[in-house]
């Protein structure tokens, strides 16, 4: 193994990537032989993949000028390869988050069939469609890396060409941020429209067939928990090895040390990849109540998998006087990621006292349950922030600021199971609106909301996991900034150093606002829509006319599409001013102001969110009054609030962070020590 030439070990990262794709494309394969239940059922889903298929459309038509401009941009500053690299980058996130969206619109209707048999079949579809997600992602991330690093390397050397790619990094964010602001718009403004008219103010049961907005609920899901959820994660996934591998070119390892040190993170993500794979087999049950179990038994199969394999590889591949270090490293990393989930389950999940305790706050009212909710929020960010500090610290202690990258590496391993996880809790959603407008059994609904409710844990873990993620590839790209602009340290006195902290940290509040306004305008023109067709259209409310849901679905595509634009240019353009106009280190200081204040704040509006949502569902399950009651009514409003928090705000503001780290080491050779003011 200590033989591995550095072209080898590239060649045995694109075959676990292949790998990847290929156990993808059996679970897709798995899902279409499903059966897709009633022609109802089928006309339903069929409305809801049209819906999400004419988002996609529309979103790209908007998303691929302006990847073309910047790769324009790039080329001319940076030169071809970078532009290309920029161009691969965008294509393969973009193209993840489609396999995802294709695959979810087609395994909703197939597990809502599945639950008319139990919930372990429809477990079992469901969570192939996030799987099938999962390593769709982690396969074109490896494949599309290292091809793309392949390809440079043959007019280059090492130091150049990860250079170079670096514009893969700052292609997939690109798309991973329009993705996420977008879909979160979008399926935030029809969750916001569908409930407050159709559940607070008709008083109609979710997912009712009368409400005009349930379909583009359902569209929402796909758009912004699938397809947005895929491209964020695929970012930090090769952003994490970009940022590793930029720090690696700086170690002292010895004679071929550096060539180690490059290669390592790619092989770790190899062996993550079948590590998940294989544990994705333990994800089964056969009772409701074992569904969070079960998924929680993949994630903890693949963690431990993936630290047998990395020890045998830390011991046979790298130097001896590194290899517990780096392994302490990557082991720190996985078990703050696992912690992070842990405590984010405990403040979201209404098994536990933090969200039956927000239930019970809706027994005074709304107001009640919005101060008890962003209290947890607030509350929330303690043990989180301690975990990734002491992992920081073990990373940074045992082999530094690549000790850091590893860990980053280390949390994403795991990316195929993490995602697959996450990404079936849309799909089970979406499973139980088409069971509520197919008017199937009670017991199947029964079913579906059983999933739904683990899936409402598994996002909100999903959020705060790649919240924690950031933190470590951020201060990881932090390192590869100041070795690409030449900073020896940034001196807090200094009082542009402190400007730009002071900004960066404003950047997250200014982003969160924007987002959040937008959902609320894009909420309010579904709401009038919804009420018109409550009003016009006769026998809606009787159930004998059919509402028009079309409307519906292009006002939110519309409204998503128009204001996704500003908070993503926000990201971009920050960065380059602050550098050009206040210099290296004043950009330095804008990088660590907008870590610190995204951290807090996406972390504290993720689980706000996700506790809000969770502690409704408790309530409907039967506590309190249950559905219909005065507290009901109150937790209804909470969820509402939190929407545009858990599913739009809180987890975009990861990848702004990243973005505009990923930006600045992009840039770092075009700016001066001091800017062009002083």
């Amino acid at each position: 193994m200590t033989t591995l030439s550095f072209h080898n070990g590239l060649l045995w990262t694109v075959a676990a990537g292949a790998i990847a794709l290929v156990a993808a494309m059996m679970f897709r394969i798995v899902i279409g032989s499903q059966d897709p239940g009633t022609p109802l059922m089928q006309k339903i889903a069929a409305q809801i993949r049209t819906g999400a298929m004419a988002f996609l459309t529309r979103e790209y038509s908007v998303i691929i000028p302006f990847m073309l401009i910047v790769a324009a941009v790039l080329t001319y500053f940076l030169g071809v390869p970078t532009g290309a690299s920029f161009l691969i980058g965008a294509l393969c996130s973009g193209l993840a988050g489609f396999i995802g969206m294709r695959t979810a619109t087609i395994a909703n209707v197939r597990t809502a069939h599945a639950a008319t048999v139990s919930v372990g079949k429809a477990l079992r579809v469901s969570f192939l469609s996030g799987a099938t997600m999962g390593f769709s992602v982690v396969g074109l991330g490896l494949l599309g890396f290292t091809g793309a690093l392949l390809w440079l390397l043959r007019t280059m050397d090492i130091n150049a060409a990860l250079q170079a790619v670096t514009g893969f990094g700052f292609g997939a964010s690109c798309v991973a941020l329009f993705a996420r602001v977008g879909g979160g718009i979008y399926t935030k403004a029809a969750d916001v429209g569908a409930d407050l008219v159709g559940k607070v103010e008709a008083g109609i049961p979710e997912d009712d067939p009368r409400n005009p907005a349930v379909i583009a609920d359902s569209v929402g899901d796909n758009v912004g928990d699938v397809a947005g959820m895929g491209a964020d994660l695929f970012e930090s996934y090769v952003g994490a090895i970009l940022a590793t591998m930029l720090v690696g070119l700086h170690v002292e390892w010895g004679e071929g040390g550096v060539d180690k040190a490059l290669l390592f993170p790619l092989l770790v993500s190899g062996i993550g990849c079948i590590a998940s794979i294989i544990a994705t087999a333990v994800v089964r049950t056969k009772r409701p109540h074992g569904v969070q179990a079960a998924l929680k038994n993949g994630m903890l199969a693949s963690a431990l998998l993936m630290l047998l394999g990395t020890y045998w590889l830390c011991v046979q591949f790298l130097p001896s006087a590194v290899a517990m270090g780096v392994f302490l490293s990557l082991t720190a990393g996985l078990i703050a990621g696992v912690l992070i989930g842990l405590l984010t389950e405990y403040y979201t999940s209404h098994s536990y006292h933090p969200v039956r305790t927000l239930a019970a706050s809706a027994k005074t009212g709304a107001a009640t349950t919005l101060i008890e909710g962003l209290a947890l929020g607030y509350m929330s960010t303690a043990l989180p922030v301690l975990v990734i500090a002491i992992a920081i610290a073990i990373a940074y202690l045992t082999q530094g600021l690549y000790g850091i990258g590893v860990g980053a590496v280390g949390m994403l391993s795991t990316l195929g199971m993490t995602l697959a996880v996450d990404a079936f809790g849309p799909v089970a959603d979406n499973a139980g609106g088409i069971a509520e407008m197919a008017k199937l059994h009670h017991e199947v609904r029964e079913r579906t909301d059983a999933l739904d409710s683990a899936g409402n844990t598994t996002a909100a873990i999903g959020k705060g996991f790649a919240i924690g993620v950031a933190a470590f590839m951020v201060l990881a790209l932090f390192g590869a900034f100041k070795e690409n602009s030449g900073l020896t340290g940034i001196d807090v006195s200094n009082p542009f150093t402190l400007i730009g902290l002071l900004i960066g940290g404003m950047i997250p509040y200014l982003f969160s606002s924007l987002t959040m306004r937008a959902v609320g305008r894009a909420a309010v023109a579904m709401i009038e829509e919804v009420r018109r067709q409550f009003r016009e259209i006769k026998g809606l409310m009787e159930g004998t006319a059919e509402a028009d849901s079309a409307t519906c679905v292009a006002i939110a595509t519309s409204s998503a599409i128009r204001q996704m634009v500003l908070p993503g240019l926000l990201a971009i353009v920050s960065p380059v001013l602050t550098g050009l106009l206040l210099g290296r280190e004043a950009l330095g200081g804008l990088l660590a102001g907008t870590l610190v204040s995204s951290v807090m704040l996406g972390m504290s509006m993720s689980n706000s969110g996700g506790a809000w949502d969770n502690a409704k569902k408790y309530i409907e399950s039967g506590h309190f009054g249950g559905k219909g009651s005065d507290p009901h009514k109150a937790a209804v409003v909470g969820d509402t609030v939190g929407d545009p928090f858990k599913d739009t705000s809180g987890p975009s503001l990861n990848i702004l962070v990243k973005l505009m780290s990923m930006v600045s080491v992009l840039t770092a050779s075009l700016y001066s020590v001091n800017g062009w003011w002083h």
